[in-house]
């Protein structure tokens, strides 16, 4: 297939789905210069009141009601009880009514292979596939560390899960385990690239004689920043405070406004497109267990200070460092210092964290799931999507502007896990697709994403054992 039509597509739930999507795409890029790509926001192809709802109703009840967050997570990840199956038939109804023009995308175009770095899109490929109204393959990559149901939305040849346990989870959802490769997720191919960490600080003119913190403030306004900001200030032990707010211009001023004592140096940044030199300069990265923030660090080998983690997904995301020594835990921030403190002092035990960092690491994650896909396509046939059907989710015909599409050459600077987490808490104008041969993905900005569900109406709707669960 000299040619290959690429689609990847992702919700723009939190920054992580849009990031791993961004990685596949780039990864294809290198690996394949001539492949067709293009990268799909499907939340840009929905109305306003169903990507409201979707996105930023999840983070909405995370900010509220955290415990019920955590309930519903692990209620959606076991097997559907019989009455609840009719009420899932009408969530995934509804669902449909809002997702015409992105059923229109999938089945008006000759696609060669969908990637979905979210369970939305995989979920609708799987439907029209039962219903055979597309033909082409499908495969799936997930953005946390532990599987949840949701991701499973059979027919899917193929699964990219984080590790062996997610593997495992998979699995026992009746999916051959030669159908599931434990890759890790996929980050920005910057990062499978070496870097020197004494290289890196000289870079950003750090001293060599004292440890380097990175905070990862997040910009969704979850969450204590500047208390926690505060409480790295008033660790007695000298250090070099590296904080990165993203496109949170309020954060950034705040923490400005914060005095830094003497014996510390500080350095704020904003949107930057050096996150892999800044944690490959850094000894400790203070920050939510996301599920593509965690990858990065991992591969720059850092340990990790995990902090207020969302209940469900970032949760086991924090287990999974926690159980293999990457990572240390703080519940209450006023002991965020002390743990610091204490881990500092343990030049030993510190370099042992790190080192099981490099270990959990899998810096081409990417590439592994790129390489993956193009040994799929060329194994198969050619395929093309079947016809349209007036049988299911009846849509009118969209022009290739109404799709979404604009070509664009440039690729984007990665964005940090802050810029994406507060373009994702912003109400933001729908961006155009990105279409081309290794096009960007489209929509830097992003939207709060419930990661473990197909939609806001699953929290009281849950899914059916047939479809994908979640990354966020």
């Amino acid at each position: 297939m000299s040619r290959p039509r690429i689609l990847i597509l992702y919700a723009s739930v939190g920054g992580g789905h849009g990031r791993a999507a961004q990685a596949i795409q780039l990864a294809l890029r290198e690996i394949c210069p001539q492949a067709h790509t293009v990268g799909v926001d499907v939340l840009d192809l929905v109305n306003p009141l169903f990507r409201r709802l979707y996105g930023r109703g999840y983070f909405d009840l995370v900010a509220g009601a955290p415990h019920l967050v955590g309930y519903l997570y692990d209620r959606l990840d076991r097997p559907l009880r019989r009455w609840e199956r009719p009420v899932d038939r009408m969530r995934f109804g509804v669902q449909g009514l809002n997702l015409r023009r992105l059923v229109d995308l999938i089945t008006r175009q000759p696609w060669d292979l969908a990637i979905s770095t979210h369970f939305l899109p995989a979920e609708v490929i799987a439907h029209l596939r039962r219903a055979r109204r597309v033909e082409f393959p499908q495969v799936t990559a997930t953005t946390d560390f532990d599987t949840h149901r949701l991701w499973f939305n059979p027919p899917c040849e193929h699964y990219f899960t984080a590790n062996q346990e997610g593997r495992s989870n998979l699995a026992a959802w009746g999916i051959s385990l030669e159908q599931i490769s434990a890759t890790g997720i996929p980050i920005h191919p910057d990062f499978s690239r070496q870097r020197d960490p004494w290289e890196c600080r000289d870079q950003l003119q750090l001293a060599h004689d004292r440890p380097v913190i990175l905070q990862m403030s997040g910009g969704l306004g979850i969450g204590p920043i500047e208390r926690l900001h505060q409480e790295l200030l008033d660790v007695s032990r000298p250090m070099q405070l590296l904080v990165v707010t993203g496109r949170n211009v309020e954060a950034r001023r705040r923490l400005e406004a914060m005095p830094c004592p003497d014996h510390h140096r500080r350095l704020i940044f904003g949107f930057t497109d050096r996150m892999d030199e800044l944690m490959a300069a850094a000894d400790v990265i203070v920050s939510k267990p996301g599920g593509l923030t965690t990858s990065e660090a991992l591969a720059r080998g850092a340990a990790m200070v995990v902090v207020d983690p969302i209940p469900g997904q970032e949760t086991r995301n924090s287990d999974y460092v926690l159980e293999n020594g990457a990572a240390i835990k703080v519940n209450n921030l006023a002991s965020l210092g002390h743990k610091l403190t204490a881990l500092l002092a343990e030049p030993g035990r510190l370099e042992s964290m790190r080192a099981a960092a490099r270990r959990l690491g899998r810096p081409r994650a990417a590439f592994d799931v790129a390489g993956y896909c193009l040994k799929l396509l060329h194994s198969n046939a050619p395929t093309l999507a079947a016809p349209p059907s007036r049988r299911l989710w009846r849509s009118s015909r969209l022009s290739s502007e109404q799709s979404g599409f604009v070509d664009h050459s440039s690729v984007p600077p990665v964005p940090s896990s802050a810029e994406s987490d507060h373009a994702s808490a912003q109400r933001r104008t729908p961006v155009r697709a990105r279409e081309g041969t290794g096009g960007t993905i489209s929509n830097q900005q992003s939207r709060p994403l419930s990661r473990f569900l197909p939609g806001f109406g699953a929290l009281l709707c849950p899914a059916p054992l047939a479809k994908p669960l979640k990354n966020p």
